[in-house]
């Protein structure tokens, strides 16, 4: 049996796509349950997701008063009666055999946790949102974040996006961490291999992901990413990647370096070096995955949004826990 849980809230431009998807799936309906926990949507969501109820007995719907994601995954894992468990991002389409192919995996690997690439793709057809897109799939943007850039082999990782466990891992290590509105997943992931676990990325499986269309919530979502991390670094009691460090300190160089170029000539010229280096940086990460030229010249505006928006939310983060300060957000988006 399949329980498969995917948390929802306000997400009626990308839901039908999402269930269709699910229904697409080559994967044994009589084994199959699909839990949407909604966190009290007030658009088409729910209307949405109960018509596709009453067509397929094998999907429900949950309510998640407090709305936030790991408190949604909790309340599906709860209700599930499968003995695996997928979770599931309402922002995404599934390729048909995702579900039968994580299955397989896990079951003929020691993974305790696997997944597919991330091929994140535009919300609309503009070059801003294309743009976005491209960031998100980019070295540059992401680090060495294999689900997101790509490979071309299973390999072990420290995360997978929307993965497949066995039920016992949540006997065994706890549920999500309800403290975390962004980074549940990474933190879970942590304490999978802080008790001996594994995490498989497989390629062969390739997850459509809807990125955000704007700058403000593509800041917004980047922003919640670093203000959590510092509270899953001192949940997991040591850092869980080395590339979350590279925003925090590229966000303090500016600021820093913007304060003291105005006293010293020097360092503003050395500042304004590293912001062009920067800048070309960006148009030539744009250049390489063959951009069109409107996107092209908004990939260092992009680039500049995540890196800016996530060293801030690190540092007022890591402020936070410093001085006892709650690190709260105001919803899952």
């Amino acid at each position: 049996m399949l329980s498969v849980i995917c948390p929802i809230y306000n997400e009626e431009t990308h839901i039908e796509a999402c269930i269709l998807s699910i229904v697409a799936q080559d994967y044994p309906k009589d084994d199959l349950e699909v839990l949407f926990v909604d966190g009290m949507s007030g658009d088409r969501t729910r209307e949405i997701v109960e018509k596709y109820c009453r067509a397929y007995p094998f999907i429900r719907l949950l309510d998640n008063p407090q709305r936030i994601v790991p408190t949604g995954l909790n309340i599906g894992i709860r209700a599930a009666k499968g003995d695996i468990i997928l979770r599931l991002d309402a922002h995404a389409k599934y390729p048909t055999d995702y579900f039968s192919v994580l299955v397989k995996r896990l079951q003929e690997t020691n993974a305790d946790n696997v997944g597919g690439l991330c091929r994140t793709l535009p919300a609309q057809d503009t070059p801003l949102c294309r743009a976005i897109a491209h960031a998100m799939s980019s070295p540059f943007g992401m680090g060495n974040s294999h689900f997101r850039i790509g490979t071309d082999k299973e390999m072990w990782v420290d995360t997978v996006p929307f993965g497949c466990f066995r039920r016992e891992i949540f006997d065994k290590i706890g549920l999500f961490d309800e403290d975390l509105v962004r980074n549940q997943d990474d933190e879970f992931n942590g304490r999978i291999i802080q008790n001996g676990g594994k995490i498989l990325l497989l390629p062969q499986v390739v997850i459509d992901y809807f990125a955000r269309n704007s700058i403000n919530k593509t800041a917004k979502m980047f922003y919640q990413y670093g203000l959590f991390k510092p509270l899953v670094n001192k949940k997991l009691q040591k850092p869980a990647t080395l590339r979350q460090f590279f925003p925090p300190l590229f966000f303090a160089g500016i600021l820093v370096g913007g304060l003291l170029s105005l006293f010293f000539p020097v360092i503003r010229w050395i500042y304004f070096g590293v912001l062009l280096l920067y800048i070309m940086a960006g148009l030539f990460f744009g250049l390489k995955i063959h951009c069109r030229w409107p996107d092209i010249l908004w990939m260092p505006v992009v680039f500049a949004t995540i890196h800016l928006s996530y060293g801030c939310g690190y540092w007022i983060g890591g402020f936070k826990l410093l001085f006892h300060k709650e690190i709260t957000a105001q919803s899952n988006h």
